[in-house]
């Protein structure tokens, strides 16, 4: 099926070309998003009128996204999601997730705009694409976290396991120091003890060894 693009779509052709695709993919998202029309004669000669007209509007546009993603790209968005001790989300985050997180931050990007090869699943750092304009993109990072703690903490470069070695290791640092805290004591009350004449279990246990023999 030919038809004729009325703006840049990428591995296909610039505005004003007629390019051979398949029917399924002109209907379902060609014509649909109003990116390509068919290519009639009546079409083509409607394009030629409108040229000029077209080109000086996809050039505004082009301005206006090459001033969004000046300041979009290279940002780094929250997104905070309940995940397990390896890292595995409960659910997914989504193209609108990522769209949304922008939006909260005074960005005006829609979900469409989103390209995600397939939803992520885990947490950390990922990189994402946004197509502001046929020939205009930014890469945002999404920093998806269990909490606004943790995110910080992926920001500053830590993974996930990295995180969790650092939990585990001071909870065995706090049960080590909670085994020398009851030594400790048991250590000064038989001290006490001592000083005070009081035998101790021990000694009691000693004399009362050496008496039965």
């Amino acid at each position: 099926m030919q038809v004729i693009l009325l703006e840049r779509v990428a591995k296909l052709g610039q505005m004003g070309d007629v390019v051979d695709v398949k029917p399924g993919y002109a209907r379902n998202y060609l014509l649909l998003q109003g990116k390509a029309l068919t290519a009639s004669k009546a079409n083509i000669a409607a394009f030629e009128a409108q040229k000029a007209q077209l080109e000086a509007r996809n050039l505004e546009t082009k301005k206006e996204a090459e001033a969004l993603a000046a300041k979009l790209d290279g940002q780094q968005f929250i997104v905070i999601r309940s995940a397990s001790d390896s890292g595995a989300l409960y659910g997914s985050v989504t193209t609108r997730d990522a769209a949304d997180a922008a939006t909260e931050d005074g960005f005006s990007v829609d979900r469409k705009q989103v390209v995600l090869s397939a939803p992520i699943k885990e947490l950390g750092l990922h990189d994402v694409q946004i197509v502001l304009h046929p020939e205009v993109e930014a890469t945002i990072q999404l920093n998806v976290a269990r909490s606004p703690e943790e995110a910080e903490l992926q920001a500053s470069g830590k993974s996930i396991q990295e995180l969790a070695a650092e939990e585990e290791a001071a909870a065995d640092f706090e049960i080590a120091e909670l085994f020398e805290d009851i030594g400790a004591a048991a250590s000064e009350d038989e001290d006490l003890a001592e000083a005070a004449g009081v035998e101790t279990e021990e000694e009691a246990a000693e004399e009362g060894s050496e008496e039965e023999s």
